[in-house]
């Protein structure tokens, strides 16, 4: 969620707030199962329950969540939701959300903006900063062949492949997604994490001390259960190793 750092880093901050992880996920699931229950016939849904077991929630979970959406089982109504806004040394910052309760979001959303040295802004304050893109982040070991690799994604419809440190970052339009994803699969490359996110187009770099306030609002931002997403354009990785 974010700009991305290490996978190390990234898996830290992923095993940290696995709990959280999976009341999220259980809530996209829910709302993605509302157009149908088969994730072969809901690409969202399909999307929804991968990344669920990428994170290893359990099986029941997921088919309980599946269960809530089509109404087999008595569950809230969520409605989806966008907030905008800056933080600390001018960062642009996107929240999304999924909430059976929007005036109490917006209230709690507002709090961790004041709290931290943001203000929550109006929607298009700062949106036309991102890019909706699909994006798939693929581990660098000594078996993966760049070459290799470029050439599968580009055929399927990959905008472009930037290598980092430890990964390689596959990014395709949002349309174009699954098909890569799935050319990728059948390829035997494994994902660290993909999905369709929004990627900033123009970056901010905070002072050390502005950065150390950032991080507590993106925190406070993702420990509350009705957030799903929070992007920023901050230049400075959040997941270091």
């Amino acid at each position: 969620m974010g700009r991305h750092g290490t996978i190390a880093g990234r898996k830290a901050a992923q095993d940290a707030k696995r709990g959280k992880l999976f009341t999220k996920y259980a809530r996209a699931i829910t709302v993605a199962a509302k157009a149908g229950g088969d994730p072969e016939y809901n690409v969202a849904l399909k999307h929804a329950i991968e990344k669920a077991k990428a994170i290893n929630m359990p099986s029941e979970n997921i088919n309980r969540a599946i269960k809530k959406g089509t109404g087999e089982l008595a569950g809230e109504s969520y409605e989806a939701g966008v907030f905008e806004g800056y933080g600390p040394g001018g960062v642009a910052l996107i929240v999304e959300v999924l909430t059976d309760n929007k005036n109490r979001t917006t209230s709690t959303i507002k709090h961790a903006f004041d709290k931290n040295g943001g203000n929550l802004g109006v929607p298009g304050c700062v949106s036309y900063m991102f890019d909706r893109k699909g994006i798939i982040i693929i581990e660098k070991t000594d078996a993966i062949d760049e070459d290799v690799l470029m050439e599968t994604a580009l055929e399927a419809g990959a905008e472009d492949i930037v290598s980092h440190e430890d990964s390689f970052e596959v990014q395709t339009l949002p349309e174009n997604f699954n098909a890569v994803s799935d050319a990728l699969k059948q390829g035997g490359y494994d994902f660290v994490d993909a999905d369709v996110e929004l990627v900033a187009s123009m970056e901010a770099t905070p002072g050390e001390n502005e950065l150390k306030d950032l991080k507590k609002l993106i925190d406070m931002l993702e420990e509350n259960d009705d957030v799903q997403n929070v992007y920023h354009n901050c230049a400075v990785p959040l997941y270091d190793e």
